[in-house]
């Protein structure tokens, strides 16, 4: 089990998840008493963000950072990152709000944190999957993987999950407030990131489920991006601080 003491803030980035952020947000705080939440809202429509303040104001451990529009998945993490490193949290957690990232798998992560400075939940490694997807989507998401492992040379199987854990020394060292990406392409940067900075990285094996309510945010253009970002990050590698260093 995780060591206590240690304190763990999931991140959640939403825009128009009001179906899906409280019962999502219930099940991660019963994974593990270490947890807290903070949904980072871009100003949803739907009242994400009036739901999620009513329900904090009866539980302590959910938190909310409101945004003034539409600022990208990228800068949503990086906000999520610095409440947490500002609030003292020792290691943060991203997951996708649509619930297609199952709580359950959490106190393995937490469990693997004990041992590795990142962790990602991998649909790729033994014992991982993708539920429901037509087949045109999985090999598109194989041959992304296939990609930026072989360009970035990166041992992970799983590059474009957004179900990760850091240890704060991690985004605290390998700059991850330089990463201006968002999208697959924040991901793939992160992982490259984190990896050339000398981090061991574990992966976790999870299902990826299909959301439960509401409408995918994923644009195609994305990927034509994400594929050009990790030429670009192949052909010149960001700079970053070393672990111990």
């Amino acid at each position: 089990m995780a060591d206590r003491g240690r304190r763990a803030l999931v991140i959640l980035p939403t825009y128009d998840e009001r179906d899906n952020v409280l019962p999502l947000s219930r099940d991660i705080l019963a994974a593990s008493p270490d947890l807290e939440i903070l949904v980072v809202d871009d100003a949803s429509p739907d009242g994400t963000g009036a739901v999620v303040a009513e329900a904090a104001k009866s539980e302590p451990r959910l938190h909310l950072l409101e945004r003034e529009g539409k600022l990208g998945l990228g800068m949503a993490y990086l906000a999520g990152f610095r409440y947490g490193l500002d609030n003292g949290f020792d290691l943060l957690f991203t997951m996708d709000a649509d619930r297609s990232h199952n709580p359950r798998y959490l106190p393995a992560m937490l469990e693997q944190l004990e041992t590795r400075d990142m962790v990602i939940g991998s649909r790729y490694v033994p014992g991982g999957g993708i539920e429901n997807w037509p087949v045109h989507r999985q090999l598109l998401s194989s041959f992304a993987n296939f990609y930026a492992r072989t360009l970035l040379r990166l041992s992970v199987r799983d590059c474009t999950s957004g179900y990760r854990g850091y240890r704060r020394e991690v985004l605290e060292t390998v700059d991850a407030f330089a990463v201006k990406s968002s999208g697959y392409s924040f991901l793939y940067e992160m992982v490259f990131r984190v990896h050339r900075a000398g981090y061991t990285v574990g992966e976790v094996p999870i299902v990826f489920e299909q959301r439960v309510a509401g409408q995918s945010k994923i644009n195609s253009s994305e990927i034509y991006v994400a594929a050009f970002r990790v030429l670009m990050t192949a052909l010149a590698p960001p700079r970053v601080g070393r672990k111990g260093g």
